[in-house]
Order: structure tokens, then sequence, then C-alpha cells
């Protein structure tokens, strides 16, 4: 039996050749006409043919899509450049103290790195009308310890004047407490909670679902504490996996304690603020000294990586890494070995920023 080619092939045969036979016999004297007609009969043909052969049609429609996917891929790709960050840090210039040799000695600055690929992605340093646009109207948690604090204080330096400044860092930096404010002319709310431990996030996400509350923008971190007082690289793993698990009431649906109810959810943009790098020498205790070396922060963060939080291990939290950008900055961004210097928060700010851009498919 012929199969659908085939005959589509006879039919064309029958088609296209028996009306030029006539039409040679009749038109041999005019061949202008004679090949007019051939012409016509062949374009027939084809457009009868055309439904036979699929893959021309696949040819065709992945050319034109996969232009399309190009652009998408490209762009998705920049968010793992957004950590390309170089640094210039040298003394000050008029008001240098050799006698303390510490960070306010030293002038830092910050950019993306330059190359072809860095550039063509474009990042933004974001000025506080840029940042009013891409955060009006929304609800902002940071949620960690002091390193998380420090963060929501950069944050919002880039949305208040320096009055308002003021009045916020006298807030904001009460020891170990919750701060929340809001900003009227942008329309934003920002929480800080805080919550050293993983078990603290864990208890905040659970308290976003009880309430179906969501943030539009959480930004959570986790693993100094525990590595100061516990030294327990896998009791922190075990906890990072529950509160992965609990993450997934943050996604688009959810469901509702284990029955087959679903409600929708709107997900909020979710960042891991990761641990900075730790100066041993410049660790302000013996006991810090002690628990908090390089070997037991590189097991703390090879937890984090086999707990899938991270977007890059198909988790849902992207990693804003401090640690790589207080390590590129250096000894001279800190004075205890262990919190940085504004400016290396500043510039994991606009990672964030920049990611969201990528995420909701904005340019300012």
């Amino acid at each position: 039996m012929l199969g659908a080619v085939q005959l589509g092939l006879l039919a064309a045969c029958v088609v296209l050749f028996v009306p030029m036979g006539m039409a040679g016999w009749h038109l041999s004297r005019n061949k202008v006409l004679f090949f007019s007609g051939a012409l016509f009969i062949t374009l027939a043909v084809g457009v009868h043919l055309t439904p036979y052969f699929p893959s021309v049609s696949d040819f065709v429609t992945s050319v034109s899509s996969s232009s399309v996917d190009v652009v998408v891929d490209d762009r998705a790709s920049c968010v793992s450049l957004l950590h390309e960050i170089v640094w210039e840090v040298r003394p000050r210039v008029f008001d240098f103290d050799p006698m303390n040799n510490n960070s306010v000695n030293y002038e830092k600055s910050w950019s993306w790195k330059r190359s072809d690929t860095v550039e063509s992605c474009e990042f933004q340093r974001l000025n506080r009308h840029d940042v009013s646009v891409l955060l009006n109207g929304s609800w902002v948690v940071v949620a960690g310890d002091s390193q998380a604090r420090i963060f929501a204080l950069s944050l919002l330096s880039l949305v208040l004047d320096p009055e308002g400044m003021e009045s916020v860092k006298g807030s904001l930096f009460k020891r170990h407490s919750d701060y929340h404010t809001e900003v009227d002319e942008m329309g934003m709310m920002l929480d800080f909670m805080w919550a050293p431990y993983v078990t603290n996030l864990t208890s905040l996400v659970a308290g976003f679902k009880r309430n179906r509350v969501y943030p539009d923008l959480l930004v959570m971190g986790s693993g100094l504490w525990h590595m100061l007082h516990f030294v327990n690289a896998s009791d922190y793993g075990v906890s990072l996996g529950i509160l992965r698990s609990s993450m997934t009431s943050l996604l688009p649906v959810s469901s509702e304690f284990g029955n087959d109810e679903s409600v929708a959810v709107r997900s909020p943009h979710l960042f891991w603020l990761g641990m900075p790098t730790l100066v041993n020498s410049m660790l302000n205790t013996k006991e810090k000294k002690e628990k908090m070396t390089d070997l037991v922060r590189g097991e703390y963060e090879r937890e984090v990586k086999r707990s899938g939080m991270l977007r890059q291990f198909e988790g849902p939290l992207q990693l804003l890494d401090i640690g790589s950008l207080s390590w590129n900055c250096g000894i001279r961004c800190t004075d205890d070995g262990m919190h940085y210097d504004g400016i290396v928060y500043e510039a994991g700010v606009h990672v964030m920023l920049n990611a969201l851009l990528i995420e909701s498919h904005q340019k300012i």
C-alpha cells in the first residue's frame, strides 16, 4: 500500500507533466507562454506537496522561534554574570591616619567588570528614582542576622534622603530587634526581621502561609550564629532542607494543609544572602577565632549548595554572593573580619535590583 508521500508524488507528477506535455504540444511555437504556464503549474504543485514534507515547515518554524529563544537565553545568562564586580581600594589622600590603619582610611569604589559579555548585559547602577519605579508599591522583607540588617540599611539608603537615613540608623540598629518603615513617596514598606537561625526563617515563612499574606520581595540569610554557637554543619544542612520544603508555600500555587484545594499565590522574588568572607585573624573574640575558621565556613557553604536552596541548583532562591563581594573588596573593607563596609552590601543591593529587572523583563 502506498503511503501519503508516495501518493502525493504520484499526484504531483500527473498534475505537472500531463498538462506540461499538452501545453508543449500546443504551444511549442510560443515559448514565453509555455514557460509561464510551466511556472504556474510548478508553483501549484509546490503548494500541493508542502503538507507531505512537514520538515520544511518545521525548519521555518524552528528558525523563527530560535531567534526569540536566543534573546531570552542571552538575557537569562546575564544572571550568572551579576557578581562580576571589580573593586578599587586605595588610601585616602588627605586624611589618611597611619596610626589607625582601619577601613575608614581607605576609599572604595566598585564597578562591573569591563568585558564584552558583561557589557552586553547592560547592568545599571540604579539611582533613587529608578529604585522608586522598580519597587513602587512593594512590600520588602529582609530577614536574618546582622549581615541582613546592613543589607536592609543599604537598600534604604537608595530610597531615603540623608535626613531620613539618620533616623533609620538609630532605630534599625537596635540590638536583636525587628524594624518596620514605610516610604510614603513610593508606597514601599520594608520590614527587617531579626532571624539569626535557619529555624527562625522557617517560622517566618510559616507565618506568611498561615496569614496568607506574602511579601513582594524576600531577602534572607543565616549561618554565622549557628556556626558560632553550634559548630555543626550537618545540623545546619538539615535545617536548610526543612526551610527549602517550607518555601513551596511561596510558589505561585500551593496546596493548603495537604488537601486537594489549591490557593493561588503571587510568587515573591526570593533571594538568599550568602555569608561574608571571614578574616579569622581579625575576629574580635577568642571564641570566634576558634570556631569560625575557613574550614568550618567551607563546610557551611557546602551545606547551602547541597540543600538545593539556590537557583543554580534548581532551588527557589537567587544567591546574593556577599562572600565573593567581600573577598574581592578585601581586608581593607572590614574592621572586625566579619562585618564589611556598607559599600559591599551596596554592591549586593545593586546585584539584586538588576536581577529583579532581568526576572521582570524590565529596563529602566
